[in-house]
């Protein structure tokens, strides 16, 4: 049996969770294009997962997009390489890296005020725009 394949420390999947399909790519290629089927279209169910926690399906659902169909099932395709072992490498590396990315919840943003100094520095530099547009009407003839 195949090696689990590492996401984190804690959480890998099993091989046997992503489905491969290999299909025809379209593009360049001249006339082995029409023969082989190099491009790689790979099956990854996240949401009957047993090795993905519950939080990390929610990040991973979210960062996956338009990728992830209705059923929960995340759907890469690589068809960039003319050969097939390529593809299917570039493939299964796009998925880790997308599961390694949900593996991390975000860290909270913590609310910050201005400081005192930069507050003045903000005045200051509208006032000095303010100078610089009053220079530009045109002048008062009544004086």
């Amino acid at each position: 049996m195949a090696d689990p394949i590492a996401i984190t420390r804690t959480i890998s999947i099993e091989p046997s969770e992503i489905e491969e399909s290999f299909v025809r790519a379209s593009g360049p290629g001249g006339q082995n294009v029409n023969k082989v089927a190099s491009a790689v279209q790979l099956r990854f169910d996240l949401q009957n997962s047993p090795n993905i926690p519950e939080p990390m399906k929610r990040r991973v659902a979210a960062l996956a997009g338009s990728r992830l169909t209705k059923e929960g099932v995340i759907v890469i395709t690589s068809n960039s390489h003319r050969d097939q072992k390529l593809n299917r490498a570039e493939a299964q590396a796009r998925l880790v890296a997308l599961l390694r990315e949900g593996a991390h919840p975000p860290r909270p943003r913590i609310a910050t005020r201005p400081t005192l100094a930069s507050k003045k520095r903000r005045l200051e530099g509208k006032v000095r725009r303010g100078g610089i547009k009053r220079l530009r009407e045109r002048p008062d003839l009544d004086d």
